[in-house]
């Protein structure tokens, strides 16, 4: 830096030297913000323990960590460590699918952008509709999130607590979420099995009611949504 301050202040410089100069020192002041960046992620991993799983994945029956239940384990420690993260949407090559972008930023001025793509069609696993558009496009934002912040920080998902070290989910917790989704299930199974409006009605009456007293608030909206579509079809059945 000082043979740059001193370069700059000849007036016999050469302007192609002094550029050189500058792109030098640019270049080596990324290079030294990135060492900073890595030497603090280094220190932030080895922080992060496991993390427990506090939710079912209705289709699959997998256990997983919510996105709620990695931030909260891992906000802290990244924050600590001088990073903030941002997330962003954009175009995907792939078709019915949304890119997710998210921004890792370092107090000491380097940033790396991790992105991945995610179905947003609203198809279940079986090719069905099962959600809305926008809360197709929801879902894949929240998964992308999951998935991405799993990527970024190398963090493992555990089956049971780990005493407050990690994220510390009730043990109980998989297992009712496990029930709600066992409920869901038959509700969509005894859906698709309704010929008429009226039925389709009288079961979202009933399955309101059941998947509120769960308070999952997802498969609620999922399976709301699900009605919707689904009484839809039957009455352009219905003027056909």
């Amino acid at each position: 830096m000082h043979a740059i301050t001193a370069a700059a202040n000849d007036p016999n410089v050469d302007v192609d030297k002094m550029e050189r100069l500058l792109s030098m020192h640019e270049r080596m002041h990324a290079r030294a913000n990135e060492q900073k960046f890595n030497a603090a992620m280094t220190k932030a991993q080895a922080a992060m323990g496991p993390i427990s799983a506090d939710a079912v994945n209705p289709q699959t029956r997998s256990t997983y960590a919510s996105y709620a239940q990695l931030n909260r384990a891992l906000r802290p420690i990244y924050t600590k460590n001088g990073f903030a993260l941002s997330f962003d949407t954009d175009d995907s090559p792939k078709e019915n699918h949304i890119r997710v972008l998210c921004y890792v930023s370092h107090a000491a001025g380097h940033m790396r952008t991790y992105k991945c793509d995610m179905p947003a069609d609203g198809k279940g696993a079986k090719g069905g509709d099962v959600m809305t558009k926008t809360h197709a496009h929801g879902s894949a934002m929240t998964y992308s999130q999951r998935y991405l912040l799993k990527l970024i920080f190398n963090v493992a998902i555990g089956e049971s607590d780990d005493d407050g070290n990690g994220a510390g989910a009730d043990p109980g917790a998989v297992r009712q979420a496990t029930e709600a989704d066992r409920l869901t299930d038959s509700l969509f199974h005894r859906l698709r099995e309704t010929k008429t409006d009226k039925a389709a009605a009288a079961l979202w009456a009933e399955g309101a009611s059941a998947l509120a007293a769960t308070q999952r608030r997802d498969l609620y909206t999922e399976f709301k949504d699900a009605v919707i579509a689904h009484r839809q079809r039957l009455k352009a059945g219905a003027r056909s």
